[in-house]
C-alpha cells in the first residue's frame, strides 16, 4: 500500500517533520528528505505492527490530493511510502482455496505484469486487505 506522508520543511536549525495523515499519532523526522522518508517507512511500519498487535483494524489509505486539499495541509510537501502491510500481519498459514480456471488465469496474467504483487498469494491477499480496509 502507499501510504501519502505530508512533510514540513526543514532548515539548518529544525529537522524536516514528517505526519502519516492516514494513521493518527503516527510522525517522525529526518535531518535530509531522504532520511525523513526513509525514518517515515519505519514508523509507519511500527505503527501498523503495534495496530494488528492490538487487535485494531488499519485505516484506509487515503489519496494525495484528497489529503493536499486539506487547509491543515497548506505548504507541505507530499510523498507516499511503499509499505507492505501482508508482510506485518505475522505467519503465513497455507489454505486450499478453490476458484473457476479462468480466474485462476487472469489473477496469473495479472501477477506477471506487476511484479509488486509478487505471487499469486500476494495477489489475493492483497486485494483481500484492501478490500477490507474498506468495509
Amino acid at each position: 500500500m502507499f501510504y501519502p506522508i505530508a512533510i514540513e520543511a526543514g532548515d539548518d536549525n529544525h529537522a524536516y517533520g514528517v505526519t502519516v495523515p492516514d494513521l493518527p499519532g503516527c510522525f517522525s523526522a529526518g535531518d535530509t528528505l531522504d532520511e525523513a522518508i526513509a525514518n517515515a517507512k519505519e514508523a509507519i511500519c511500527g505503527h501498523i505492527e503495534l495496530l494488528i498487535e492490538m487487535g485494531e483494524d488499519i485505516p484506509p489509505v487515503s489519496s494525495v490530493g484528497s489529503l493536499a486539499r486539506r487547509t491543515d495541509y497548506t505548504g507541505y510537501t507530499w510523498a507516499v511510502v511503499d509499505i507492505d502491510i501482508t508482510r506485518l500481519m505475522g505467519g503465513s498459514e497455507k489454505i486450499n482455496v478453490t476458484l473457476p480456471k479462468s480466474l485462476i488465469d487472469r489473477i496469473d496474467r495479472c501477477v506477471a505484469t506487476r511484479p509488486e504483487f509478487k505471487s499469486r498469494s500476494g495477489f489475493l491477499a492483497q486485494v483481500a486487505l484492501e478490500r477490507l480496509m474498506k468495509t
